[in-house]
C-alpha cells in the first residue's frame, strides 16, 4: 500500500514538474497583470474618460506594445499636452497633464485685414482646446492670407497669457510687412508679339505710380495661374494652335520687395482654318440651314474664339427651333504639313436631361426667389444650355453680386441635372456725398442715399438732394421689380427742383411733380412701360427786360400727364456696349384734368458696332414731336431744348427759335439729332480706364406756337465736328469735349470746350 502511494506521489510530482516547464514560459512571455488602474493630474476631463482611451484593463497582461498605443491614442485626442504611463507593481499608474483652454483669441498689428475676417479663417475659438499644432495651422492660414493680399514679408508670432483653472489668452502678434509688387515681367520664346504687347494680355502688371487703386500689381500665385489661360487664349484666337506655357517662374528679390514673373512659351506654327462644315443628324434639320452661323471662312487665320462663337450660336439656334436636347460638338483634324485645321460641328441629338432642381448658394442677404425669378428654366423642365446662360446673364444683371457662377451637376438619375448657383454678394447700398463741376450747372454739391437690393427682395431705393449755381433739386423713388409677384415692375417718383434760366432765357423754373409707373416685358428685348404724371410748372422771377413770349409764360400752370414707353434692347451690355442696338419710343399726352393739352412723341435709335479691340462705332438719332389740341398751345416748360450734351458745339438751349431782341432761347416743337461717334483707345493702361471720342453731329430745332417780328425760327439743320476724352474714375466719370459748329445760324450760341465731372467718395 505504502509503495502504490509513493508511486502516485511520484507520478503527482513528475507531472507537477512537467506543467511548470510547459506553463512557466507564457506566463513569462505575457509578463506580470495589471490589477488596478489610477489616473493622476485630470482636472477637468473625467477618470472614465481616460480610461476609455487605454488598451489596457484591469485583469489584463501588461505589455510595452499595448502601453504604447494607449500613449497614441490619448495624444491624439488633442486633450493632453503630456502623458506618462508606468507599472508600479500591479498598478497601471497614468499621469496626465491636460491641454489648457483658450480664454480669448486677440490679433495685434494687423491693419490691412480686420480681426473679423482673420477669426473667420483659423480654425481657433474660444472655450477650445489649445495645442501647438492647430495654433501653427493658424499661423500658416494667416501668413496665407497675407500672400494673398501681396505681403509675402508678413510675419506671425503667437503668444500665449496663462491664467488660473488652465486657462489661456491667445494672441497673435503680426507684422504685416510691405506690400510685396511685381517689378518686373517677362517673358521668354515669344517671337511674334512683343513683351509689351503680352503684358498687355495678362492681368498682372507691373507696379507703377499710377496704379495706386488696383491690386493687379502685387504677387499673387492664382493670378499667375489665370494670367497663363489668358495667354494661352490670346494665342489661340490668332493661329497659334500649338501654343503652350511650359513655365511660370516668380521669384523674389534679395530684399523681399518684390517678385519678377518670367513666363516661358512656346509659339508654335500659325494654323489657318481648313475645311468649315456642318453634319447635323437632327431629323428635320439640315445643314445648309445652320451653315450661315459659321464664324469664319476657309484659308482664314483659325481662330478657336470664333469656333466658341459658332457652337454657342448653333446652341442657340436649335434651341430656339425646339430641339431641346441638342448636343454641338466641334471636331478639329490639324494638318502639320499644309498649317491648316478642318473643323466639323456636330450637332447630335443629346441625352434627355431634365432639371431636377435648382441649387442656390453664397446668397446671404437676397431672397432666393429673386434669383430664382430670373431664371427662364424651372426645375421639371428640358435643360436647354441657350436658356441657362441666359440665366446667368439676367443674375449678372441685377447688379447684386460680384460673381456668378451657374454649374450644372448630375442629378438623382443619368436623365437628371442639377443646377447650381453660386454667387458672391456685393453691397448695394450706398450713402454717398458728391462735389464737382459741369458747364451747365457749374459747381456742384450732391447727398445721395440709394439701396438697389432693399432687404433682399430686389426693391430699389433712391433719394437724392443736389445743389449747384443752377439748379436745386431733391428726388425720391421707389421700385418693386415684381409687383403682386408677377413680372412687373412698379413704382413711384417724387421730384422737387428749382433751375435758374436767366442766362439762357432770363427766368427761373420751379418745378413739384409725382409719377406712378409701371413696366413688363413683352418679350425677353422687348419691354412695355405706363406711366401717369402730376406736375406743376412755376415760371417766375421773369426779368422785366425778357422776351415777351417768356413773359407770356410766367405763372403756375398744372400738367396731368399719361404715357407709355417701349424701349428694345439687344445691346451687349448697358454700360459701353460694342455691339448691338437700342430702339426707344416714348408718347406722353396731357389733357386728362390739370392746364396743359398736348400730345408728345419722342423716338431714339442706337447702333453699336466693334471695328476692332476697344475700337467701337456708335451711330445714333434721335427725334421728337409735340404739339397741342383742343385750342391750347404747347407752354415753354413743355417745348424741346436742344444743346450742350444733346448737340456739342452748342450751348445749352444754343439752338431753335430765339427772341432776337433779348436773344432769349424759347424751345420748340419739333427736333431731331444725329450722331456719328467712335470710341478708341489712348494706348494708356486698362486700369486707368481713359478713352478718346471722336464725333459728328447734326440736328436741328424748329417750330413754336407762338409769333411775332422779333421771333427768329430758321428751321436750319446745324452741324458740329469735335473730339472728346472720357475718364471712368473711381470717383465718379469725367468727360471734356471740344467741339466745333461747321453749319449755324447767326442768332446760335456755341460752345467750344465742354466739361462735365462728378465725383463719389
Amino acid at each position: 500500500m505504502k509503495k502504490r502511494m509513493r508511486f502516485t506521489g511520484a507520478v503527482v510530482s513528475l507531472l507537477t514538474v512537467l506543467a511548470a516547464l510547459v506553463v512557466s514560459p507564457a506566463f513569462a512571455q505575457q509578463g506580470p497583470i495589471v490589477r488596478e488602474i489610477s489616473v493622476d493630474g485630470n482636472e477637468r476631463i473625467e477618470r472614465a474618460t481616460v480610461e476609455s482611451y487605454l488598451t489596457l484593463r484591469p485583469g489584463e497582461p501588461y505589455s510595452a506594445e499595448a502601453v504604447e498605443e494607449s500613449l497614441r491614442n490619448l495624444f491624439a485626442t488633442g486633450l493632453f499636452e503630456d502623458v506618462r504611463i508606468e507599472l508600479d507593481g500591479e498598478v497601471l499608474r497614468i499621469a496626465v497633464v491636460e491641454n489648457p483652454i483658450i480664454n480669448r483669441i486677440a490679433f495685434e498689428g494687423n491693419r490691412q485685414l480686420d480681426d473679423a475676417v482673420l477669426e473667420a479663417e483659423i480654425q481657433l475659438r474660444p472655450r477650445v482646446v489649445y495645442t501647438r499644432a492647430r495654433v501653427q495651422t493658424a499661423v500658416n492660414r494667416i501668413l496665407e492670407l497675407y500672400r494673398r493680399s501681396g505681403r509675402f514679408g508678413a510675419r506671425v508670432d503667437p503668444k500665449i497669457i496663462e491664467l488660473e483653472q488652465n486657462r489661456v489668452d491667445l494672441v497673435f502678434e503680426i507684422d504685416e510687412g510691405p506690400v510685396t509688387k511685381v517689378t518686373g515681367i517677362t517673358f521668354i520664346g515669344n517671337e511674334s508679339f512683343s513683351d509689351s504687347t503680352l503684358r498687355g494680355v495678362i492681368q498682372t502688371r507691373e507696379a507703377a505710380w499710377y496704379r495706386f487703386l488696383t491690386s493687379d500689381d502685387t504677387y499673387d500665385p492664382d493670378r499667375v495661374a489665370f494670367d497663363q489661360e489668358l495667354l494661352r487664349r490670346f494665342y489661340l484666337a490668332r493661329g497659334f494652335a500649338e501654343f503652350v506655357v511650359v513655365s511660370a517662374v516668380a521669384e523674389l528679390t534679395p530684399d523681399g520687395s518684390g517678385f519678377f514673373i518670367t513666363f516661358t512659351v512656346e509659339e508654335g506654327p500659325v494654323y489657318r482654318f481648313g475645311e468649315l462644315s456642318i453634319d447635323s443628324r437632327l431629323r428635320d434639320l439640315s445643314n445648309e440651314e445652320l451653315a450661315s452661323l459659321i464664324k469664319g471662312r476657309p484659308g482664314d487665320t483659325f481662330n478657336a474664339d470664333l469656333v466658341e462663337e459658332t457652337v454657342q450660336a448653333l446652341t442657340d439656334q436649335v434651341g430656339q427651333l425646339g430641339f431641346a436636347f441638342a448636343r454641338i460638338e466641334p471636331r478639329t483634324a490639324a494638318d502639320r504639313e499644309a498649317l491648316t485645321i478642318d473643323v466639323v460641328f456636330e450637332v447630335d441629338e443629346g441625352a434627355r436631361v431634365y432639371v431636377e432642381r435648382i441649387d442656390i448658394r453664397g446668397n446671404v442677404r437676397t431672397l432666393d426667389s429673386v434669383i430664382r425669378r430670373e431664371f427662364r428654366v424651372s426645375e421639371g423642365d428640358a435643360f436647354n444650355t441657350a436658356l441657362l446662360r441666359r440665366s446667368e446673364q439676367r443674375i449678372r444683371n441685377l447688379g447684386f453680386f460680384d460673381t456668378v457662377e451657374v454649374r450644372t451637376q448630375q442629378g438623382s438619375a443619368p436623365d437628371r441635372v442639377v443646377i447650381d448657383v453660386r454667387v458672391s454678394e456685393r453691397s448695394t447700398g450706398e450713402l454717398s456725398f458728391g462735389a464737382g463741376y459741369s458747364t451747365s450747372d457749374g459747381a456742384l454739391g450732391d447727398i445721395r442715399l440709394s439701396e438697389r437690393n432693399l432687404l433682399g427682395r430686389g426693391q430699389d431705393l433712391r433719394a437724392n438732394f443736389t445743389i449747384s449755381q443752377r439748379r436745386q433739386q431733391i428726388d425720391f423713388s421707389f421700385t418693386e421689380p415684381y409687383f403682386l409677384d408677377r413680372n412687373l415692375a412698379a413704382g413711384i417718383d417724387l421730384l422737387a427742383r428749382e433751375t435758374d434760366f436767366q442766362s439762357e432765357a432770363s427766368y427761373d423754373e420751379t418745378i413739384y411733380s409725382g409719377t406712378l409707373r409701371a413696366g413688363y416685358p413683352l418679350t425677353e428685348d422687348l419691354r412695355h412701360a405706363v406711366r401717369y404724371t402730376l406736375r406743376q410748372a412755376n415760371i417766375h422771377n421773369v426779368d422785366d427786360d425778357a422776351s415777351v413770349f417768356i413773359q407770356d409764360e410766367e405763372g403756375k400752370r398744372i400738367t396731368s400727364l399719361v404715357g407709355q414707353t417701349f424701349i428694345y434692347d439687344r445691346r451687349d451690355t448697358r454700360f459701353l456696349p460694342s455691339s448691338g442696338y437700342l430702339l426707344r419710343l416714348d408718347q406722353d399726352v396731357a389733357g386728362l384734368g390739370g392746364d396743359n393739352r398736348f400730345l408728345r412723341h419722342e423716338g431714339r435709335a442706337d447702333w453699336y458696332y466693334s471695328l476692332a479691340k476697344n475700337w467701337v462705332i456708335n451711330l445714333g438719332g434721335g427725334a421728337g414731336y409735340i404739339f397741342g389740341f383742343a385750342g391750347e398751345d404747347v407752354r415753354l416748360s413743355d417745348r424741346f431744348f436742344l444743346g450742350g450734351s444733346s448737340l456739342r458745339g452748342f450751348e445749352s438751349a444754343g439752338i431753335g427759335p430765339r427772341d432776337t431782341d433779348t436773344q432769349d432761347a424759347l424751345g420748340g416743337n419739333l427736333f431731331y439729332v444725329g450722331t456719328a461717334e467712335l470710341r478708341f483707345p489712348l494706348g494708356l493702361p486698362p486700369e486707368l480706364n481713359i478713352f478718346g471720342r471722336s464725333f459728328i453731329e447734326a440736328g436741328s430745332l424748329t417750330e413754336i406756337d407762338v409769333d411775332g417780328p422779333t421771333l427768329a425760327d430758321s428751321g436750319n439743320i446745324r452741324a458740329s465736328v469735335g473730339v472728346g476724352l472720357s475718364w471712368l474714375s473711381p470717383l465718379g466719370p469725367l468727360a471734356i469735349d471740344l467741339g466745333f459748329p461747321i453749319v449755324k445760324d447767326n442768332v446760335d450760341k456755341t460752345e467750344t470746350f465742354r466739361v462735365s465731372f462728378g465725383t463719389r467718395f
